[in-house]
This record gives C-alpha cells, sequence and structure tokens, in this order.
C-alpha cells in the first residue's frame, strides 16, 4: 500500500502591514520627498554665496538652480514607468540613496562646473521620489486616511519650496553654504534604510525593458529639458532675440509635438495622457498648474523684492517670509477638520478665492515694505496653500482606479512644476517690461517745470555743495528706478491674482470624489 501523499504546503500570503507600519512607511517616503522638494529652493537666497566661493559669476551661478530644475523636471514624468520596472521599494531606495550622495558631493563641489553637474544628478534622483509618495498615499490608505494622507503630501508639497529661502538664508549665515547640501545626509540616509524595510506595494518587472519606448523617453527629455532652458534663460537673454534661447524653443516645440503623438501610439507609453479623458483629472492637472505658478511665483517675486528693493540679507529674507510657512501649518488642523465634513471642491474655491485675494493684499506694496506689512498677505497665502493644493490631490487623483495611478500621478506633479517654471518666466518678463514702462512715465514728469523736483534739486545741492550735475541727479535716478520696480511688482501680483479668479470660477466643473470604502487590491 502506498503511503500517504505529503498535503500540499498553502501558499503564503503575505502579511498585511498594521496602520502604524504604513504610517511609518508614508512618513518615510514623504521625508524623502520633503527633502527632494526643499532642494528646489534652498539654494535661491545664498546664490551670491556660492558663486564667490566657486569664483563664479552670476551668469554661471544661476546655473546651480537651473541644472537641478531641467533634471527634475525631466524626471517626474518618467517616474510611473521606473516604478513599474523596478518597483516603488527599490526606485524610491536607490534615488534616496543616490540624492543623498549627489548631496554629499555638491557639498564637496571645487568649481562651479562640478556643482553645476552634482546638482543636476540631485535633481534627477530627488524628482522620481515627488510622484511616488502621491500615489503611495491612495494605495496605503482609505475614507477618512487617504484625506489626511492626500492632504498631508499636498501640504508638504507647497510647503517644502516655501520654506527653502528661510532656510537656506539661515543656515548660510549661521554656518556656510556647504551645509544646504549636508543637512541631507541624515534624513537621505534614514530614508534609504527604512524604505526598502517598510514599502512593499508592488513588485518589480524588469520585463518592461523590453519594448519599452525609448525614443518616447529621448522626445520627453528634449521637449522638457529645452523647454525649462527656454523658460529659465529666457527673460535674462531677452527671449527670441538671443540665438540659443530661439534653438532651444525650436527644439522643445518639435521634441513636444513628436512626444504628444508618440505616447498616444505607442502600445506601452511611457505617460499616461489618455487619463486626461477623465475630467477631474483633466481639470485637477490644469489647477494644479495655476497652483504651481501662484507657489513659485510668489516665492520667486518676493524675496526679489526684498533683495533688490529693501537690500536685505540672505538671513532677512528669510526672516521676511517665513510667515508664509508658519500659517501653512496653522492651517493643517483647520483643513483636517474640514475635509471629512465639507465638500473638498468647496474647500478648494476657498483657498483659491484666499489665494488670489493674498495675491490683492500684495499689490498696494512700497518700497518701505518689509516683514510686518508682508504678515498678512504671507499668511492668507500660507492658509490659501494649504485649503487649495491638498483638496487638488485627492479630487484628481482619488477618482484613478489603482493601475493608473503611477503614470497619471507623474503627469500631474509635472503640471505644477511647468506652472512654476512659466509662472516664473512670466513674471521675470512681466517685472522688466513693467519697470521700463514705470521709469519711462515717472521720468516724464521729471522736467524743469515741476516745482518739487527743482526743490529737491536745490536742497541736494546745498547739503551736498556739489557743483556736478551727476551727484545731484544720480539719487534721483536711484529714486526713481526703485519706485518704477515697486511699482512693476505691483502689477506682477496682479496678474498672478487673475490667475487666480479665473481658476476659481472653474471649480464647481469638477466632479464629487467619493473616496473606496475598501484598500485597492495593491495596498499589500
Amino acid at each position: 500500500m502506498n503511503a500517504a501523499a505529503p498535503p500540499l504546503a498553502a501558499p503564503a500570503i503575505p502579511a498585511v502591514p498594521s496602520v502604524a507600519q504604513k504610517v511609518l512607511a508614508f512618513a518615510s517616503m514623504s521625508l524623502g520627498m520633503f527633502i527632494a522638494l526643499l532642494d528646489i529652493q534652498i539654494v535661491s537666497a545664498s546664490l551670491r554665496d556660492i558663486g564667490g566661493a566657486l569664483s563664479a559669476g552670476a551668469d554661471e551661478t544661476v546655473w546651480v538652480q537651473t541644472s537641478y530644475l531641467i533634471a527634475e523636471i525631466v524626471v517626474i514624468p518618467l517616474s510611473g514607468w521606473l516604478s513599474r520596472v523596478f518597483s516603488t521599494r527599490w526606485l524610491f531606495a536607490g534615488s534616496a540613496i543616490g540624492f543623498t550622495a549627489a548631496s554629499l558631493l555638491c557639498g564637496f563641489a571645487w568649481n562651479i562646473q562640478s556643482m553645476i553637474a552634482f546638482r543636476a544628478l540631485q535633481g534627477f534622483l530627488g524628482g522620481s521620489m515627488i510622484p511616488m509618495v502621491f500615489t503611495s498615499a491612495f494605495i496605503f490608505f482609505d475614507g477618512k486616511q487617504r484625506v489626511l494622507a492626500a492632504a498631508t503630501v499636498g501640504g508638504l508639497a507647497s510647503l517644502a519650496p516655501t520654506l527653502g529661502p528661510t532656510l537656506g538664508g539661515w543656515i548660510t549665515e549661521h554656518a556656510s553654504w556647504h551645509w544646504l547640501f549636508f543637512i541631507n545626509l541624515v534624513p537621505g540616509l534614514f530614508v534609504a534604510i527604512v524604505v526598502p524595510i517598510l514599502v512593499n506595494i508592488d513588485k518589480a518587472d524588469l520585463s518592461l525593458l523590453r519594448g519599452a519606448d525609448y525614443l518616447g523617453m529621448i522626445l520627453l527629455a528634449l521637449f522638457l529639458g529645452c523647454l525649462e532652458y527656454t523658460l529659465e534663460e529666457g527673460p535674462r537673454w531677452d527671449w527670441f532675440g538671443d540665438g540659443t534661447i530661439q534653438a532651444t524653443a525650436w527644439i522643445a516645440a518639435i521634441g513636444g509635438v513628436g512626444f504628444i503623438a508618440r505616447t498616444l501610439t505607442h502600445a506601452n507609453p511611457l505617460v499616461d495622457l489618455r487619463a486626461l479623458r477623465d475630467r477631474n483629472f483633466a481639470l485637477g492637472s490644469f489647477f494644479s498648474f495655476v497652483t504651481g505658478i501662484g507657489l513659485f511665483a510668489t516665492i520667486y517675486l518676493t524675496p526679489l523684492f526684498l533683495g533688490r528693493v529693501r537690500g536685505y540679507s540672505a538671513l532677512q529674507i528669510g526672516e521676511a517670509v517665513f510667515s508664509t510657512g508658519v500659517f501653512q501649518i496653522l492651517a493643517v488642523p483647520l483643513y483636517s477638520w474640514l475635509a471629512p465634513r465639507v465638500d473638498l471642491r468647496w474647500i478648494m474655491m476657498t483657498g483659491l478665492a484666499l489665494f488670489a485675494i493674498s495675491m490683492w493684499e500684495f499689490s498696494p506694496i512700497t518700497h518701505d515694505w518689509g516683514a510686518q506689512q508682508l504678515l498678512f498677505p504671507q499668511a492668507l497665502r500660507g492658509t490659501a496653500q494649504q485649503l487649495t493644493v491638498a483638496p487638488i490631490v485627492t479630487l484628481t487623483l482619488g477618482g484613478l482606479a489603482p493601475a493608473r495611478l503611477k503614470a497619471a500621478s507623474g503627469l500631474f506633479n509635472l503640471m505644477r512644476n511647468l506652472g512654476g517654471a512659466i509662472g516664473i518666466a512670466a513674471c521675470a518678463t512681466l517685472l522688466n517690461d513693467r519697470t521700463n514702462l514705470h521709469f519711462f512715465r515717472l521720468a516724464e514728469h521729471l522736467n524743469s517745470t515741476n516745482e518739487a523736483m527743482n526743490l529737491w534739486i536745490a536742497g541736494a545741492t546745498e547739503r551736498l555743495g556739489a557743483v556736478a550735475p551727476d551727484a545731484v541727479l544720480r539719487p534721483l535716478w536711484q529714486i526713481t528706478y526703485r519706485e518704477a520696480q515697486t511699482l512693476a511688482y505691483s502689477d506682477t501680483f496682479l496678474a498672478v491674482m487673475v490667475c487666480f479668479v479665473l481658476t476659481t470660477a472653474m471649480v464647481p466643473l469638477m466632479r464629487k470624489v467619493a473616496p473606496p470604502s475598501t484598500p485597492s487590491a495593491d495596498s499589500h
């Protein structure tokens, strides 16, 4: 008689992570995203110090910022495909290790060329972490937890670049510019160790490397890289009056058209453009674009005003703009209380309207505005950022099937960064044109028939005891130019306000999103 066959072993069932494990895993990934986003703006208040230390001119030093932005904007839409190939766990961990190493190299950069190369590497590796956190928020959590997770991600996405100039200015003032990069080492290593242990939401699929759309990758890199360069450098080089800007603009246009055509016809596209058929996703991506304009344009305008018009140092600029981050943090409990009780569309509409009002409150700006005068408009902006970004994340990504989240998240995040790039370029151009316009209009009134000017010149001549006209007229020119600049900042804030007024009116077009009552199948 044959012996009884041993019973078949039951298939191993993966352990479902506890809520505490999910929270710690999500928090670790959020920390990685935060330091990657922080590094976008952390050098903005310290470029002069970095350039001086590396013996670089202003035209070279600006590439410390530009190289990071170009690399980041190229990799963000690729992150969905990369996470499917290598898995979220290992792509995130590898990116964290690489970002940390690149940060170390930036701190030890020996000349401007090495700094630019290491910053590009840092941006490429940091940028790949950002969309994965947005995706993971919807995979780890469900119901009310999902709303809070989306609020956390959205808040960090706008808080990190807001705090960048403040933290960067403080570090440069109290330590040295090297520590702008060394502060990433401890959190970067923590993320690189913890994420592989706790995050296990999908599996690597190296077979995707076969038949991948490599031509699409090249077209995407040419499109976004050249577009970012054109937007960053265009205002400084008179846009299409410069041959290089003309060339990069044409390459961006051809690459963009080629990439869209390739994506819509390829069997396995890199970016899910068809997600734009979903009304909420299309509108949410547009709202993300406009929010990027407001977020990055105001981060650009306020420190620039304080530096150019008020003559503030990096630390003084950081202290003056710090209130925005404080009020955004204070608004987190308010949003957390409102989100389960109020339709997210109306919370978002309130946030967009508050952002428009904050821009209106910036418009009476005068040459003597400092931290005290900026407090109220920045408080409104900080509150608006929290009430705007968090519901946009939930309304845009919350209604998509889990299988589409990765590819769609990259496109969603790309729209925010594109909005920031276009917003900053438009603001820089508007500042330049409106400053010239206001200067000539003010100068028209400075003639021999202007009694106030004649009295001022007489008083200045008497005080200075000067005979040379230049000694008296130069201060008058400086005052006129200062006032022209200030009026141009007011105009630019009003232009941003118009964008938010129009966007606020579009919110009712979105559909209400009801989060699933159970986690997706990918959540464990």
